[in-house]
């Protein structure tokens, strides 16, 4: 009997896993904490309040409470002023990513919190005396600051430390853990893990259709079935990092594995061939001098979300308002050059494949058919279909576009109301670009792991149209590179990747191309 259908069966743990891990899923089963990075972040944002304050207290101990020309505020209203500015410190924290690596990278150290620590308080110390002199709200004095910037240093990296050895000691920061492939490669990657158990992963076990004969030292792990129980073993037993070793299986079908794991919150870590020649100083993550390559799971975590959400809000909000004359100036020549509505509206796939009403200035005509435009789509799918001039597929619709269409196609501006889908929460102001429900399953033909796009929210602007792909006109094989650039977006996803977009996106307007999409 394969060990899939035990699993469907849901028999007892005992014929599948080791006590260690029964143990660990009773336990997570009780608690309300149940992953590593939701243990650790909350733990880590404790541990920065209490060191930034700690740091503050203490300047204000060594230095002297009052002293100095900083007349204008009382030590209280310092203080009070200092704990008002606390989430602009978290915030600034999190785009550095001080709050997203544990859950990643098994191999986390004190030195890497050193470096982006030293980075957060040094431009804090640095705003707090720019701000206070430009708003004239009081002077600081500097050896005060100098000695809030080096204490908030040794103070915050030492919450740190703290927190994590808290966490340690707590069973949901223990991974549960397959490998997949368990030849040489993967048996030596379990003996690291199993030699080694400060990494704070648990062996789950084995996942292979043809394993290699077992090594004495990982004879007690687990084989846990075939790699068409990959997905369902990962929903069963919990597992959150799932290590992709060598194994007999084909290439494609070691990626279909890959790609299947995408909408299941689980870190992939791979074993890169030839991994005897790389060292352990590349910037890959390593366990005992052995590189593992992390892919990023593609679901955004929820602080992740809440800080692309503010910012899309506030990025929205101002965009409606700094454009509010234009948005009336179009109307009234939309208005003027047709008969019919000054919105289009179509229906889009947003989030998690759920459909929305997505807004445009209409560029058309009212009469025009949609039937045109899905037949072009579906040509650019086809390879049988014979591009023309010059390799390239152009839809002509010039007797449809209005004279105020051409112009609002040109500079972008036609994409202006989604800045409304946004505040709705239907879009972010960057993403992958949202398809139509027609389109959609002639996209998932055309390029592999398409529907993973859809774990995050459309946006208008992304990194497939700031990488050339933003008109109408294109070869076949540039459907599956704008879909490759959409699944970058997901797996890659920073604020800082976020604000690059959107300022190329800005210089990119004033060259667009011939026809925009």
């Amino acid at each position: 009997m394969s060990i899939s259908e035990p699993i469907r069966a849901r028999l007892d743990l005992d014929s599948l896993v080791d006590e260690r891990t029964r143990t660990i899923l009773e336990l997570r089963r009780r608690s309300t904490v149940v992953r590593r990075g939701w243990l650790i972040r909350r733990m880590l944002v404790v541990a920065d309040v209490v060191g930034l304050s700690a740091a503050f207290l203490a300047a204000e101990l060594i230095v002297g409470m009052g002293t100095g020309s900083m007349d204008r505020l009382t030590v209280r209203d310092e203080f009070l002023a200092f704990l008002l500015t606390m989430p602009v410190w978290i915030v600034v924290a999190k785009i550095y990513g001080l709050y997203d690596r544990d859950e990643e990278r098994a191999d986390h150290t004190t030195t890497d919190d050193l470096v982006g620590v030293f980075h957060l308080v040094t431009v804090g110390a640095f705003l707090l005396i720019a701000v206070t002199w430009v708003t004239g709200i009081a002077q600081p004095e500097i050896s005060k600051v100098v000695a809030f910037w080096g204490l908030a240093i040794a103070f915050v990296s030492l919450s740190r430390v703290s927190a994590r050895a808290y966490c340690r000691r707590n069973v949901a920061y223990l991974q549960n853990t397959i490998i997949l492939g368990a030849g040489q490669v993967g048996q030596l990657v379990a003996r690291k893990l199993l030699q080694h158990p400060e990494y704070g992963i648990n062996l789950v076990g084995f996942v292979d259709s043809d394993p290699r004969e077992m090594r004495s030292d990982v004879a007690d792990v687990r084989l846990l079935g075939g790699p068409e129980d990959l997905q369902e073993l990962v929903k069963f037993l919990d597992v959150e990092r799932v290590i992709v070793a060598f194994s007999n299986e084909q290439h494609g079908r070691q990626l279909d594995l890959i790609r299947s794991l995408g909408d299941l919150d689980v870190q992939i870590d791979i074993v890169p061939r030839l991994y005897e020649v790389v060292g352990p100083n590349v910037d890959i993550h390593t366990i005992e001098g052995l590189p593992l390559v992390g892919l990023h799971p593609v679901r955004l975590s929820r602080s992740s979300r809440m800080l692309k959400r503010g910012a899309d809000i506030i990025g929205a909000s101002l965009a409606l308002i700094v454009t509010s004359p234009l948005f009336l100036y179009i109307a009234i020549r939309i208005t003027l050059d047709s008969p019919g509505p000054v919105f289009f509206r179509q229906t889009r796939l947003g989030l998690n494949m759920r459909e929305f009403t997505m807004l445009k200035f209409r560029t058309m005509k009212v009469d025009t058919s949609d039937d045109e435009h899905r037949e072009y789509v579906r040509a650019t799918m086809d390879s049988s279909v014979a591009p023309i001039e010059g390799g390239l597929y152009k839809l002509e619709r010039d007797d449809s576009i209005t004279s105020s269409g051409r112009w609002l196609r040109k500079w972008s501006l036609d994409e202006l109301p989604q800045f409304i889908n946004v505040l709705t929460a239907e879009m972010s102001v960057v993403g992958p670009r949202p398809h139509m429900p027609s389109h959609d399953e002639l996209f998932e033909k055309a390029a592999f792991g398409y529907r993973l796009r859809n774990f995050v929210k459309p946006g208008i602007t992304g990194l497939a149209q700031i990488s050339g792909f933003r008109g109408e006109t294109r070869t076949d094989e540039d459907v599956i590179k704008r879909v490759e650039k959409d699944l970058q977006y997901t797996e890659s996803w920073s604020p800082y990747l976020d604000l690059t977009i959107i300022i190329k996106t800005v210089f990119h307007i004033f060259s667009p191309p011939p026809s925009s999409y």
